[in-house]
């Protein structure tokens, strides 16, 4: 894809349109990339950013990270940090799918030890964690009580025996965006997710058994200390999130916006999918309550997942959870907005945080962060396709030319339905299991779409983001196997 003739290279990764590459631009908009990967971006990334600039109230710069590809309203995989007084929250700036993240958990098991048993634990995971459209998870609440669940997120998990209080420290915020509102939802949203706790649902969203391989540990001092310490350590990663409450909620609130952000506030934006509100505005408040009540669902329904992990291992095993070691090195949020303070200009202020399809990641000695990774610096998750891998990465000190934000995972080359027209599931899942793969998926269909060359190299993705001083590899973490919604 030829790159805009304006765009400038500022270093070997990074690159920037000026103010002057559109009408309306308040700050310029910079990508994060190798060469490779810029020549790879769709054209819509270049439109996209720089619409994201055009926002009111943003400040020093839009960003696109190393995985960026066209989205709705921003690019998946941009970020925009907003001035609270004078800016503006987007839903289209994080996305319909609140709060879809990564959680990593740890096991003692070694390859070996769990080869004979792959299948088994394959077969009982996708029957204990639903997967696809529309799927009901086992724990069941009422519609009142699901209000406590988005408003506790991780919280009421633990009061309900679905967590280990530990795994609330392992957890972005400790599993709860403070000032959730669920007076601020629709009822529409509540009956779309009071019964999809514990569910991982569709796409992109699956489950997967991965092995730490010595050949691919990048840094063994931080590995330790995010608890890697056997070789060919077994761990389990899964990526998922809000489900159709979080849908639900960012669609009413596009549409709020839409009819007061022109009429009421004067805001006039180049893309609809950008509609928004002040900040500081009541509909701003409101999505900003009610957006935090889907990033709490997320968090818990993530919880739930975990628990029945827990449970399946321990019967296939015939040991307790605790004797097998399963503890979370980390769950890291994508698509939320926060208030975080950072130094702009050599002061420091509080910014709202814009991340699309991008990953907070805390350098070392940051506050909000567990003791256990002053240190080292917050783990970053990012995964890749179902047949090359995923990275276990470290928030580092230069991450503060991005807010500390970095890429979330492979970011997509192929649409889903030009991935389907290429592939077929039923040949992808026999030639993933000769390489010693075992996946199982709710249809043939969706496993086509997620084919491993429907993605970008998460190797080179992962260099730049490396390259680019966002964050710094720490493991490379290769699937054996994958329950896919």
């Amino acid at each position: 894809m030829p790159m805009p003739s304006e765009i400038k290279r500022i270093s070997d990764t990074v690159w920037e349109l000026p103010t002057s590459y559109k009408e309306g631009m308040q700050v310029p908009a910079r990508i994060f990339a190798t060469e490779k990967l810029m020549h790879e971006m769709d054209a819509g990334v270049f439109d996209q950013v720089t619409n994201v600039a055009c926002l009111p109230g943003i400040v020093k710069y839009a960003y696109c990270m190393p995985d960026g590809h066209w989205g709705y309203g921003f690019p998946i995989g941009g970020t925009a940090a907003m001035d609270p007084e004078k800016g503006v929250i987007s839903p289209g700036g994080i996305g319909f799918d609140i709060n879809c993240g990564m959680r990593l958990v740890l096991t003692n098991l070694t390859y070996d030890e769990v080869k004979p048993r792959l299948h088994q634990l394959v077969d009982r995971l996708y029957y204990r964690v639903p997967a696809g459209v529309g799927s009901h998870g086992f724990v069941k609440v009422s519609h009142d009580e699901f209000c406590r669940v988005v408003e506790q997120g991780s919280r009421w998990c633990q009061h309900h025996g679905y967590a280990w209080p530990e795994d609330l420290a392992m957890t972005e915020e400790g599993g709860c965006f403070e000032g959730a509102d669920a007076s601020k939802i629709t009822v529409k949203a509540i009956e779309r997710g009071y019964n999809q706790l514990g569910t991982l649902g569709s796409g992109n969203h699956y489950l997967e058994i991965q092995v730490a391989k010595p050949g691919n540990i990048f840094d063994e001092e931080t590995a330790r200390a995010f608890g890697i310490t056997l070789p060919d350590q077994v761990v389990v990663m899964f990526h998922c999130g809000s489900r159709g409450f979080g849908h639900q909620v960012a669609t009413d609130y596009l549409q709020t916006f839409l009819a007061v952000m022109e009429r009421k506030y004067g805001i006039r934006v180049g893309d609809r999918e950008l509609a928004c509100a002040p900040f500081r505005s009541r509909e701003g408040q409101d999505y900003f309550a009610a957006m935090k009540c889907a990033v709490n669902m997320a968090f818990a329904n993530r919880q739930v997942i975990l628990h029945r992990i827990r449970e399946v291992f321990a019967d296939v095993f015939s040991r307790d959870p605790t004797d097998l070691g399963m503890n979370m090195v980390y769950d890291v949020a994508h698509n939320t907005a926060k208030l975080e303070k950072h130094l702009v200009d050599g002061q420091k202020r509080e910014l709202l945080m814009h991340r699309k399809g991008a990953t907070r990641a805390f350098g070392p000695g940051m506050e909000g962060l567990p003791e256990c990774y002053r240190e080292t610096g917050q783990p970053v998750i990012i995964g890749g396709s179902m047949e090359t891998g995923s990275y276990l990465l470290a928030g580092v000190k230069s991450g503060d030319q991005s807010f500390y934000t970095t890429a979330h995972g492979s970011g997509r080359t192929m649409s889903r339905h030009q991935a389907k027209r290429q592939f077929r599931g039923e040949k992808l899942q026999r030639e993933m299991e000769a390489r010693g793969i075992y996946v199982k998926s709710v249809s043939w269909g969706g496993l086509a779409e997620e084919a491993g060359a429907a993605y970008k190299n998460i190797d080179e993705v992962v260099e730049a983001t490396e390259l680019a001083g966002l964050s710094r590899r720490v493991v490379k973490l290769v699937p054996i196997g994958n329950v896919k919604g």
